[in-house]
């Protein structure tokens, strides 16, 4: 008799949950309820004017099939220059004197080979250009 006494008196050792998934509920529909009635904080944000210098077109340089340089400046009408590698770097001098945030844009032919973007881009870089982008075609 004293172990089957033994056997009843055991202690339980699962856990209900049923209580805590009374109280979530009750708890989400709290804050389905109070939340639309909260007033979303308001956030002063400081104010700047308009910049005094308008910002520049940009410079393009066009790489064609045959691997030749074109200059096309936009601030002066889109008026095409074809350069070489060294008049494009005193052009660039000269332009960048002016304005050193002068962003340069490069095109490139589709077939042309990628080695020739990147001798532009290092040219670009050791003029010291600091904005520099490649100009795509959208679909």
């Amino acid at each position: 008799m004293p172990a089957q006494r033994r056997s009843r008196n055991r202690l339980m050792s699962q856990i209900n949950v049923v209580p805590y998934i009374d109280v979530m509920l009750v708890l989400l529909v709290i804050f389905m309820v109070t939340a639309p009635m909260m007033n979303p904080g308001q956030i002063d944000l400081p104010s700047v004017g308009k910049s005094a210098t308008p910002s520049v077109a940009p410079l393009e340089v066009m790489i064609k099939k045959d691997a030749t340089l074109v200059l096309r400046d936009h601030a002066q009408g889109g008026a095409e220059q074809p350069v070489t590698r060294d008049e494009l770097a005193g052009l660039l001098k000269q332009r960048l004197a002016k304005n050193p945030q002068q962003a340069v844009v490069i095109s490139a032919d589709k077939k042309i080979r990628y080695e020739e973007v990147i001798h532009v881009m290092d040219m670009l870089q050791q003029q010291n250009v600091q904005k520099v982008g490649l100009l795509t075609r959208t679909r």
